[in-house]
């Protein structure tokens, strides 16, 4: 097929890679020219209603690595990254004019603030053609067996109905080098930490999550994870453990920013289990990857009922929103020490296991009867893994206004005897910090 005199523009938000990367494929097919384009959008920086930034320094830091890695990938394909600190509509509204932009190919997003952007944008550059597609999915959107208005509210119904009826799709190719005239004659410097209103971060000598951003330090995650230490073999007996960098595949924080595909992950899954086993630990990998798609589904029918008091089963609960009680929640002094060494993880690193998370969120709604909305916040503004749909998602169902048929409340003494037997994580966050 000929391709179109003119210029596309790629925007680029959560799916900084360039492999498997259904816009950035199409948009190189169908243009002679292409120029992608990345803003730090300062509304996702600001201070929020209950004190502290939307966005924090882990987070931050995580996401400048990771532009800054599908910049370089970008250069070597001869395709020019345009990197902003601003509202992206006015960013790019001016790009489109100074580069006579003729298309912009982007990834569906679903949720208020994205499509808000969207939608001024569109109004803005009504005379340009835009192309959006669902790109974030293990189970294409198109793929299930179900529409939306049919998406049962309960996960394995829906689990086992894509299992038996939904194949997952090829990645898709990589993009083919561009000429050198593709580059635009300026070079773009991505902000630093600072530059977004932080303090250099100095690593905890603690942390369980010592990586850094961008598509290569995901594979060499995986490479490290599934092929070097085969930790994939043994995933479902480690999934909940607190200590340590391989008691889980850590590869949330990348499949959030799309650094790595969701499908990307599967491949290698299987790759795996052809060359090296196939067990119960292999699958409940991919079980993880289905229960994300699951919350992104979740969002898409429900909408923004995902942000509100009752969640998507309207259910009246009466909660409470002392901050006071609060900042104890997120400095780690509660009455439960288990709770504290784990919020005191997360305040110092940007990082909490999955068993941490579920038992700090159970305590903030279901003990101290908080707005789980608050609660749901601070995770967004702290984990480096933040993606909205697992995130709010997770507080509903732990709020008990979400897709769950039972009131749960977790039993956290039980729960810290069970995964915490000998008291070693309670003991190394709850003890006096190299870092206070």
């Amino acid at each position: 097929m000929q391709k179109i005199k003119g210029t596309a523009l790629v925007w680029f938000r959560n799916d900084l890679r360039i492999t498997d990367h259904y816009s950035l494929l199409n948009a190189s097919k169908d243009y002679e020219n292409v120029v992608a384009y990345f803003c730090f959008d300062v509304n996702q920086f600001k201070e929020n209603q209950w004190g502290f930034k939307k966005t924090s320094s882990y987070r931050t830091q995580f996401l400048i690595e990771s532009v800054l890695q599908v910049q370089k990938e970008l250069e070597e394909k001869n395709i020019t990254l345009i990197i902003e600190k601003q509202d992206p509509v006015i960013g790019i509204t001016q790009y489109a004019e100074s580069e006579k932009i003729d298309a912009i190919y982007f990834q569906k997003e679903w949720t208020e603030e994205e499509l808000k952007v969207e939608h001024n944008l569109r109004i803005k550059l009504s005379h340009i053609t835009f192309h959006s597609y669902y790109d974030q999915f293990l189970f294409h959107p198109e793929d299930i067996p179900m529409n939306l208005e049919q998406l049962p509210e309960v996960f394995t119904r829906f689990r086992k109905e894509c299992e038996k009826n939904t194949i997952v799709r090829a990645c898709y190719t990589s993009v083919k080098k561009f000429d050198l005239s593709n580059r635009l004659k300026k070079n773009f410097q991505c902000p630093t930490l600072e530059d977004m209103g932080y303090l250099e971060i100095q690593a905890h000598p603690n942390t369980a999550f010592p990586f850094k951003g961008g598509s290569d330090a995901a594979k060499n995650r995986i490479s490290h994870y599934f092929w070097k230490s085969k930790k994939l073999s043994y995933y479902k007996n480690t999934r909940n453990g607190l200590l340590g960098i391989d008691y889980s595949s850590k590869l949330s924080a990348w499949l959030a920013n799309g650094s790595i595909s969701a499908r990307e992950i599967y491949w290698e899954v299987q790759k795996y289990e052809t060359e090296v086993q196939k067990n119960q630990s292999t699958y409940w990998l991919i079980f993880e990857l289905i229960w994300r798609d699951y919350f992104k589904f979740i969002s898409l029918k429900h909408k923004n009922k995902i942000f509100h008091l009752g969640g998507i089963l309207d259910k009246s609960y009466s909660w409470e929103n002392d901050l006071t009680v609060f900042k104890k929640w997120i400095n780690g002094q509660t009455k439960e020490p288990f709770v504290n060494a784990n919020m005191l993880e997360l305040k110092k690193t940007g990082w909490m296991s999955n068993r941490g998370r579920q038992n700090a969120a159970s305590y903030f709604a279901k003990e101290l009867f908080m707005d789980w909305r608050i609660g749901a916040a601070y995770f967004e503004s702290l984990l480096i893994d933040y993606d909205v749909h697992s995130n709010y998602g997770n507080w509903m169902y732990i709020a008990g206004v979400g897709n769950d048929p039972r009131n749960r409340k977790f039993n956290i003494r039980s729960q810290a005897d069970r995964y915490d037997e000998n008291g070693n994580f309670q003991q190394l966050w709850n003890q006096k910090s190299l870092f206070e």
